[in-house]
């Protein structure tokens, strides 16, 4: 089992549900001041003491918590959070946006596919795809994710039995060989249950289960770990007309039920990662949206997975400030800047193709949050009081 550090889990009960807390950090009231957060929920469902309690911190910072947004500083909220139940919840959420994420680490990426938008066909053959993931291990890989079934847009639907011919080979091999754990990208329960026995530790279900109604179910029965991402639509229609009134408030909703299905077939929660899925139903804004409001999903409680390696929204921002002249290998410094900004948000794991310089950026990126001391704090903009 891949399993994280230990983690303060929001509450996934109904009361949550309901409330739809979120929390993010935003620096500091000034120089040197305590940490002030930013909190969003469902304003309808609080219970009677907490509506005063927020009604009392409002107009401080000039929110309107009717709208179901509150700034307020770490101690006020402490304080209100022991005399309202609800406002607890949302201390809750505040305090694991507080601490700090873990070092980030790599997924590798192993396609054995023949029409992978980035890299289809180079590694179909299994002896092609092990000595790929061997040398991503190499790179500083510390999981190494196979697939056998093309998710970008438009692609074609394959078997269970195809997609069995094409990675347990792959598994098999990379289990016995590799020092990391291997991931299985699929979303049949059939396929996950044969890459298990095969030695995979980790089931990676874009569909967040609900493909397959008997995936998490296996995966709770085999302990193993899990990968919960959002997608809106199929690989087939989900670039056709991608629409949504507040992508990150849905994405989250999403990820909040689906976790909570998780927990209820009795999945571990320290082996959960939680991924908004860029580019699976998302145009460019609603891509850049996700990433610039990541550290709103922290709240959530499990730790984040993102996978932004070579996709098309980095090139259609190359292609507006560079010409259509954009390649395919000009995707590498849109990537690393991509990663770099996901671990200013709070992602612990980033799925890439080129994982020695993604995960240099991610590095970087994490030591500037590491050390940053200035009113930012490395998760938004200062606030003014």
């Amino acid at each position: 089992m891949e399993c994280g550090q230990s983690r303060e889990l929001c509450t996934v009960s109904p009361r949550a549900l309901r409330l739809q807390p979120l929390a993010r950090d935003v620096g500091a009231a000034q120089p040197g001041g305590e940490r002030v957060f930013e909190l969003r929920f469902d304003a309808a469902q609080l219970e009677p003491g907490a509506r005063e309690e927020c009604a009392r911190m409002a107009p401080a910072r000039g929110t309107d918590w009717r709208q179901g947004r509150l700034i307020c500083s770490a101690s006020e909220f402490a304080a209100a959070a022991a005399r309202a139940p609800d406002l607890a919840l949302l201390h809750q959420v505040q305090r694991i946006v507080q601490a700090r994420p873990p070092r980030p680490r790599m997924m590798g990426i192993v396609n054995v596919t023949p029409d992978s938008f980035s890299d289809g066909g180079r590694y179909l053959d299994p002896r092609a795809a092990v000595e790929h993931g061997l040398m991503l291990q190499e790179q500083g890989a510390a999981i190494l994710d196979v697939g056998g079934e093309s998710t970008r847009p438009k692609a074609r639907a394959v078997s269970t039995s195809e997609e069995l011919q094409r990675v347990l080979p792959v598994i098999s091999e990379l289990a016995r060989t590799a020092r990391v754990p291997i991931s299985i990208d699929t979303t049949k329960a059939a396929v996950a249950r044969a890459a298990l026995d095969a030695g995979a530790k980790i089931v990676n279900d874009i569909s967040a289960g609900l493909s397959d109604a008997t995936m998490l179910p296996l995966v709770a029965e085999r302990g193993a770990s899990l990968v919960l991402m959002h997608m809106q639509g199929t690989p087939q229609d989900m670039q056709d007309h991608p629409t949504y009134r507040d992508v990150t408030g849905e994405v989250a909703a999403f990820l909040r039920a689906r976790l909570a299905r998780a927990l209820e077939c009795g999945i571990d929660p320290r082996c959960i990662w939680l991924d908004p899925g860029i580019g699976f139903g998302k145009s460019l804004e609603h891509n850049l949206c996700l990433i610039r409001d990541l550290s709103w999903l922290r709240s959530l409680g499990c730790e984040l997975l993102v996978g932004p390696s070579r996709k098309s929204f980095l090139a259609a921002i190359a292609r507006e400030h560079a010409g259509p002249q954009e390649a395919l290998p000009g995707r590498l410094g849109g990537t690393a800047a991509a990663v770099a900004a996901c671990v200013r948000g709070g992602a612990s794991l980033l799925r890439v193709h080129d994982v020695e310089p993604m995960l240099a950026a991610a590095q970087v990126a994490w030591s500037i949050g590491a050390q940053d001391a200035s009113p930012l704090g490395g998760h938004g903009a200062p606030v003014s009081t």
